[in-house]
């Protein structure tokens, strides 16, 4: 009977004196929970939704890579490898070299005017001269018709070919595509080119090609139309670099590596020049804060209990 009446003397006490103290610290443990629990909700989902999209875009990278008889390009250690190195510049006027001797003789490069090369692979003189070799279609004139001028630096490098059609023809079928992105446009570009210019050879034990193909396991499917046009000593270089094989592949592809990229060497630049600005700029925020923070991090806060009346 005692205890009985203990307990509900204790309750109503409890519920008299503290009874809206407790239902708001009951309440707000409520809403922690809630809130604790919905956030958990919230990065589940935005895990499982950042897991599927990683997930989409590799199957979709994977989808556009070739696959089956193909072998995998290496990487090579490139000369322009790094966040601060630049192109080869003697490397890509080989390179030019090779596409004008050899690669000019099927695939064009229409995105490329003679006015690129000026102080970047040749001096503005020597660009007019190289520009002046070719005839480039001009018109009309006063009497409306189209005529044939030597070229100038504004014109870009003419196509092999008048049109598809008539490259189609000429390759058996095979449209030799435009080399000036080709290393942007390929996965893993540089080493790509450099790997099918090279890599050549006879079929393997059950592997077959059709007329007019030649086998290259680079090359998505390994029967490629293109026939092997790199050879140790297939051209001269002007500055007497010995012409390998290896050499003139490696030439090329800086050159077209350039061509997709004109950029690159004045991106390297800006780079450099931004790690520079951001690196005072840091210095001179850590400095202002040292400064004008200093007195409240070493100021000591001293709080007296207020008195009750």
């Amino acid at each position: 009977m005692a205890a009985s009446l203990g307990r509900v003397c204790k309750s109503g006490l409890l519920k008299s004196n503290y009874g809206p103290l407790f239902n708001q610290q009951v309440h707000n443990f409520s809403t922690a929970n809630q809130w604790s629990r919905g956030r958990k909700v919230l990065l589940t989902c935005l895990g499982v939704t950042a897991g599927g999209i990683s997930a989409l875009i590799y199957a979709l990278d994977n989808s556009v890579k070739a696959s089956g008889l193909v072998a995998h390009a290496p990487t090579y250690n490139w000369s322009f490898y790094g966040v601060f190195n630049a192109l080869d510049h003697a490397s890509m006027r080989r390179g030019w070299e090779v596409y004008k001797n050899v690669c000019s003789a099927c695939h064009s490069l229409r995105y490329v005017a003679y006015r690129h090369l000026v102080n970047v692979t040749h001096t503005e003189d020597e660009a007019k001269a190289i520009a002046e070799e070719v005839e480039i279609q001009d018109g009309p004139d006063d009497k409306g018709n189209y005529f044939m001028r030597p070229g100038k630096l504004s014109d870009y490098v003419p196509s092999p070919y008048p049109n598809e059609e008539a490259a189609r023809a000429a390759n058996n079928g095979a449209y030799p595509p435009d080399l000036s992105f080709i290393i942007n446009a390929r996965h893993n570009g540089e080493n790509y080119v450099f790997s099918l210019l090279t890599g050549y050879c006879d079929p393997p034990a059950g592997v077959s090609v059709g007329e007019g193909q030649y086998f290259n396991p680079y090359f998505p499917g390994g029967a490629i139309g293109m026939a092997q046009v790199i050879f140790d000593e297939v051209l001269e270089f002007e500055d007497g670099t010995p012409a390998s094989a290896s050499q003139v592949a490696k030439d090329i592809t800086t050159f077209l590596m350039w061509t997709s990229n004109i950029e690159h060497d004045d991106r390297k630049k800006l780079t450099i020049k931004a790690i520079g600005v951001f690196g005072v700029l840091m210095a001179l925020v850590y400095y202002t804060k040292r400064h004008k923070w200093t007195v409240v991090k070493h100021t000591k806060l001293l709080f007296t209990p207020k008195r009750k009346q």
